[in-house]
Formats: structure tokens, C-alpha cells, sequence
């Protein structure tokens, strides 16, 4: 990407304003995080879809705290030293979900590089107490590598969650630019052990990074590849002037396209469009 590139400001094309979040839902959402001190993905990501979504009455959950020991160049959410871990945190969530009522819960969390099980542990003891406290919720859990370390990925699949999502966020050219600590093939593994542990298995790229439409096909084809049954691909958007800048704006008939094609291909679930994130009618996924 040249220098120009980098600098140059684009302005968002009408299909990606949205509206600003209003309403009683919204407002409820709002009071029972607030209230419960609970971290959600749609807030430190900065979500577009966040007015819709908590208007709607749900919210996807950020555990083991809301700061992220990566620091991807794409993502609003704080880095540093990983924050105390809350024991209580679980069981937060977990009567979050049962006073909103939510049918079908996300639930994601920051990367934990600095703990020895990655965070693995308290995804247990959250998916655990969530089927404790409100029985008749399912889950999407959207879950990190852990680095490799797959006796921590291990624990997911024991405990099975309905799906089980993890991004590969980008082609395999800008991985290394966009995901700093991240690997390309580690998170294809991840997915593939996931489908062969029996999980329903999802994942999502971003467009408009400087990927080319080929790229995103030969990604596509590596996501079916190792079985991925649902694929979310949305439009980037940067966050502030320190994060990966915006290259291209991808027309909603181009997401169209790759939509029809991701069909073709196999995918049971594809959900593609500007405004789409991981999360975006997760209930829709379960099938």
C-alpha cells in the first residue's frame, strides 16, 4: 500500500450511514451492561449495528475484561497488560442474558495471551453458568486462537457450544499488516479441529483492507475447505486515525455477488453486506 494510500481520507458512501440508537430496548440494553459493569463487543468495537441490535434487545458480551493483549490494526478495542480477572464475571453475564431474556446469546471475549489457559477456563465456567441460569438460551461463542495452544481450545469443544465462531478477518496477503500476532493457517486449524471436535463452525472477514476479489475467493474456498458452515463478510471501517486505513469502500452488489457465491460454494449460512459484523442476525445461524 503506497504512502497515498495511508493518508487518504475517504468519506463513507450513503449505504453505510445508519441510524443513531434510540428507543426503549436500546435503552434497557444499555441500563442492564451498565449496571452490571459487563464489557460487549458492541461497544469497544465501535459496532455500526449497535442502535439496531439493542433496540432489538440484544447485545453480544465481551468477557475476560475489555482490554486485549493484541494489538490487531483493525480494531477499536483497548491493548495492553490484560485487566484482573473478575471471578463473578460469568455469572454476570450469565443473569444478564436471563433479565434481557435473550434466546440467543454471542458471546466473545478479548485475546488473553498473558494467561496460561488463554482465557479458556472462564469461557467454560460462562458457557456453563449461562445453561445454569437461563436453560433456554442457546449460545454463539466467538472465540480466539489461544494461540495455538489446543488443549485450551480443547475445553471449548467439551463443552459444545451451539456454534462456535472464530474470524479469520482477512486474505492470507494482509494478514501479517492487519492481524500482528495472528497466523493465517493457525486459524484455519482452529476452525478445522472445531468441525472435527462436531462444533458448528462460523468465521468473518472484513473487506475494503486493500484485498483483491480473487484473494477473497481463494479465502472463501479455505474457509470451505475446512468445513465452515457460516460465513459473515461485512465492509471495514477504521477507527481512529492510528488504525488500518480504509482502501475501498466494496459496492452492496459486490457483497451480493459474494454472497451468491459463497452459496455455491457450500456454506450453509452466508451473510454479506456493508454493514454486516460476526454477530449481525447471529440468530438466524442456528439451523
Amino acid at each position: 500500500m503506497s504512502t497515498v494510500e495511508k493518508k487518504i481520507k475517504r468519506s463513507k458512501p450513503d449505504w453505510l450511514r445508519v441510524k443513531l440508537p434510540t428507543g426503549k430496548e436500546y435503552l434497557k440494553v444499555r441500563k442492564t451492561v451498565e449496571d452490571n459493569n459487563l464489557h460487549t463487543i458492541c461497544q469497544s468495537g465501535n459496532c455500526p449495528n449497535m442502535g439496531e441490535c439493542w433496540g432489538a434487545g440484544t447485545a453480544t458480551f465481551m468477557i475476560l475484561g475489555n482490554t486485549c493483549t493484541r494489538s490487531c490494526s483493525f480494531c477499536a478495542v483497548s491493548t495492553g497488560k490484560g485487566d484482573a480477572l473478575d471471578p463473578w464475571e460469568h455469572v454476570k453475564v450469565a443473569k444478564s442474558i436471563k433479565k434481557m431474556e435473550v434466546k440467543h446469546a454471542v458471546i466473545t471475549s478479548v485475546d488473553r495471551d498473558d494467561l496460561p489457559d488463554g482465557g479458556s477456563k472462564v469461557w467454560v465456567d460462562t458457557v456453563e453458568a449461562v445453561r445454569r441460569i437461563s436453560p433456554g438460551t442457546t449460545m454463539e461463542t466467538l472465540i480466539p486462537d489461544f494461540a495455538g495452544k489446543w488443549e485450551n481450545l480443547q475445553r471449548i469443544i467439551d463443552v459444545a457450544p451451539e456454534i462456535v465462531s472464530h474470524n479469520l478477518e482477512t486474505v492470507r496477503r494482509l494478514t501479517k499488516e492487519v492481524r500482528i500476532q495472528a497466523k493465517y493457517d493457525r486459524s484455519l486449524e482452529v476452525l478445522r479441529r472445531l468441525k472435527k471436535g462436531g462444533m458448528r463452525t462460523k468465521s468473518g472477514v472484513m473487506l475494503g483492507l486493500g484485498e483483491r476479489e480473487q484473494e477473497v475467493l481463494e479465502t472463501m474456498q479455505d474457509l470451505r475447505m475446512v468445513e465452515v458452515d457460516i460465513l459473515t463478510l461485512g465492509q471495514y471501517l477504521q477507527p481512529t486515525e492510528k488504525h488500518h486505513p480504509v482502501v475501498d469502500f466494496v459496492t452492496p452488489e459486490q457483497f451480493a455477488k459474494y454472497k451468491e457465491i459463497g452459496l455455491e460454494m457450500g456454506f450453509r449460512y452466508v451473510e454479506s453486506g456493508p454493514l454486516v459484523r460476526s454477530s449481525y442476525h447471529a440468530e438466524k445461524h442456528l439451523f
